[in-house]
């Protein structure tokens, strides 16, 4: 039986692992917590989400909801676990993460193909190997990566946002509803704490001034390899902007951004706030709520302080306070293949937000190609690049050719697709579209795959 080395039991991690053993690999995955942790985990337990809940939309006529549907199609082990551990969340699909990351564990602990050992890899792995190790990989390991490849690796600068405790939220201030009244819920999925115009620039006004954490050694560049890295390579990532960062652009920058109300009516005052920050549910219990859109490097005390101008928020709890971390990725478009192989080496695969995807689905999506991948190597066939008409192909194809001056981390769009035969006007016709020529793309290529359900 042929044996798969994979490193990183992360979200794209435990997908390779299990798509290979399905397929009949012997698979060893490497995971270093919890005997060395790193400074966003909490636990030991394999796939654990260390930022938000959500896994983003469900809707199939977005990007997000496509690329699910893709890797529901393909046989995704954590998508149908995610679905599992769902907590209320509108049209997007969030999850209790620990109890999704239990559920993921056991999983692949269970499987008699996977053998999961706890230990930190140094080197990159001689074999047929996976590196999946995210985007707080080790200094070793990126010391080894930086040699293997010649080349620097890209930092930017991502973050997470607090976690705030249920009963301390008042909801003499604070509703429930979701965006123009769709949820799961009845009520509404969402805590939303409104604000009208002189709360939301005297929050804004705090939030600028506020002081925010310096960076840790482990969140710079790792300078001391003897490989150059350009200085001016380290930067936030767009997607996911620390608040405070974003709130320096203008002070209306919220409210047209994570702050919008738009779809939402205070029930208060019969109107729509003048800007809403909005709480999604965390876990099964509803005990714990994420404050959705608040990534922030404030100063803890600073997050007490200012995010308790927020309405509703006077008197918050925080279970878990917003933080920062380096995001380390290569630069894919000089160093993989559409099929995730390392260009220098083909027994060599890369998954995970280390190749510049973004996103929870976007991770899972590269570990379920890779490891299906990994296994067709070792059967001697071909290894799968995917039509460039689904959107994992399109996202693939855009880490793999993108330009060296605008490569930065990529979720699912439909910027990514090759344009239609014909133009549609109207927004979401045109997604329809989109989303039905990938889907029929999609199935037409699996119908030629015997290996496609394992």
């Amino acid at each position: 039986m042929t044996e798969l080395t994979i490193v990183g039991g992360g979200l794209a991690g435990s997908e390779a692992a299990w798509q290979a053993a399905q397929r009949g690999l012997k698979v060893r995955l490497f995971e270093m917590r919890p005997v060395k942790m790193t400074p966003a985990h909490t636990t030991g337990y394999l796939a654990e989400l260390v930022c938000s809940n959500s896994l983003g939309t469900r809707l199939p006529d977005r990007a997000g909801g496509l690329l699910k549907e893709e890797l529901r199609r393909m046989g995704s082990l954590l998508l149908r676990l995610a679905e599992e551990s769902a907590v209320p969340a509108g049209s997007a699909l969030a999850v209790d993460r620990e109890v999704f990351a239990a559920k993921v564990t056991a999983a692949l602990e269970g499987h008699p193909n996977i053998e999961i050992v706890r230990q930190e890899v140094t080197d990159i792995p001689a074999g047929l190997a996976v590196i999946a190790s995210g985007p707080l990989t080790s200094n070793a390991l990126s010391q080894a990566l930086m040699r293997l490849t010649g080349q620097e690796h890209l930092f930017f600068y991502d973050a997470i946002a607090p976690i705030v405790v249920a009963d301390s939220i008042n909801m003499d201030i604070c509703f429930r509803a979701s965006r123009y009244g769709r949820g799961e819920q009845a009520e509404g999925d969402y805590i939303n704490c409104p604000m009208n115009r002189e709360e939301y620039y005297r929050f804004v006004d705090a939030l600028v001034h506020a002081e925010r954490i310096e960076l840790h050694d482990f969140e710079r560049p790792v300078l001391d390899t003897g490989v150059k890295v350009k200085a001016g390579k380290s930067r936030f990532f767009e997607g996911c902007l620390p608040i405070e960062v974003l709130a320096r652009r203008g002070r209306d920058a919220l409210a047209y951004g994570p702050l919008r109300p738009v779809g939402l009516v205070d029930p208060r005052t019969g109107q729509r706030p003048y800007a809403v920050v909005q709480l999604r549910q965390d876990n099964l219990a509803g005990t714990l709520y994420n404050m959705v859109g608040f990534q922030t490097n404030l100063k803890f005390s600073e997050q007490r302080r200012v995010f308790r101008l927020i309405p509703g928020l006077e008197h918050a709890e925080f279970a878990r306070y917003g933080q920062m971390h380096r995001n380390t990725f290569l630069f894919s478009p000089a160093l993989l293949w559409p099929t995730l192989q390392f260009r220098a080496r083909e027994d060599l695969f890369f998954a995970g937000q280390i190749t510049g995807v973004e996103g929870y689905v976007g991770n899972i999506a590269t570990g379920l190609l890779a490891g299906w991948n990994a296994a067709r190597l070792a059967q001697g066939r071909a290894p799968l690049v995917l039509p460039r008409e689904t959107m994992l192909g399109a996202l693939l194809h855009y880490i793999t050719h993108a330009s060296e001056h605008d490569f930065q981390p990529m979720k699912a769009n439909f910027g990514l697709l090759p344009p239609l035969p014909r133009r549609i006007r109207d927004k979401r016709a045109r997604a329809r579209a989109y989303s039905q020529r990938a889907l029929q793309a999609l199935d037409a290529f699996l119908q030629t795959l015997p290996d496609a359900h394992p």
